[in-house]
């Protein structure tokens, strides 16, 4: 009976994700921004005025069902519109390794949870900075792919773009892990390893960043599952510090060729 107001947070949250990646890849961002501005707008008084537990509770309410609503209608619209005669069906499998890739970073983000449950909560809100940041890196790379003559200094250059816009995301969740009293090191690894992946996956590496987080995810769970040595408060950041370095390693060596970006 606990579990009630936990299960009903976390199925109107599935259910937001799903509707709001919808609007995403249709393009119609500014469709969501508008179903959440009762969101916005009650966030932007909290530091003044207390609005109050139903509208706290009414207000995600109220963006949730505008969100749905408006994904209902842009899909509606889409459904309406011919099939293209000659277009071929993507294969199941070519959409498999981004299926494990979220249900490892579902495991991941889990495990977090159930040692710092704040977090999770920061971790969250720092997906919109990281999808920024993952267009600036395609816009920064563009630029020192100009910049350079050679390989090698496409490779230096590609390494710094890299290492700047992972500095960038993960700079700010430092004070943010310690203003929740979380333990940093654990939540920085993963986001870098989540960040990471996501850049992989953005320029079509989708079965190797999908196996290093399964990897890490069973590794982990393991851990935790079976009470394994390390201990459930250092499997997660040894598991993800070991395969954020081998995605970093990943990402140097595809994206630090000029061709990916050409």
């Amino acid at each position: 009976a606990g579990g009630g107001p936990v299960t009903l947070v976390a199925a109107a949250q599935s259910a937001y994700l799903a509707a709001a990646g919808v609007l995403l890849v249709l393009g119609r961002e500014r469709l969501l921004l508008a179903a959440l501005s009762p969101l916005l707008a009650g966030a932007a008084v909290l530091p003044w005025w207390e609005p109050g537990p139903a509208l706290r509770a009414g207000l995600p309410l109220l963006a949730l069902l505008a969100t749905l609503t408006v994904t209902g209608w842009v899909l509606r619209g889409a459904l309406a519109v011919p099939a293209v005669t000659d277009a071929t069906r993507p294969r199941l499998l070519w959409s498999l390794p981004y299926g494990l890739f979220g249900l490892a970073a579902g495991v991941l983000v889990l495990l977090e949870g159930r040692e710092e449950p704040y977090a999770v909560i920061v971790l969250t809100l720092s997906m919109g900075p990281a999808e920024w940041l993952l267009y600036r890196y395609r816009g920064l790379s563009v630029a020192a792919l100009r910049a350079t003559a050679t390989p090698a200094g496409f490779l230096l250059r590609s390494a710094g773009v890299l290492g700047l816009c992972l500095l960038a995301y993960l700079a700010p969740l430092l004070p943010a892990a310690l203003l929740t009293g979380s333990d940093p090191a654990a939540l920085l690894l993963l986001a870098a390893v989540l960040w990471t992946a996501l850049l992989l996956q953005a320029f079509g590496a989708a079965w190797s960043s999908a196996g290093i987080c399964l990897a890490a995810a069973g590794g982990a769970g393991a851990v935790v599952l079976f009470r394994l040595p390390p201990g459930a408060a250092l499997a997660l950041p040894v598991a993800c510090g070991a395969a954020a370095l081998c995605l970093v390693a990943c990402a140097l060596w595809l994206l630090g060729r000029p061709a990916p970006h050409a």
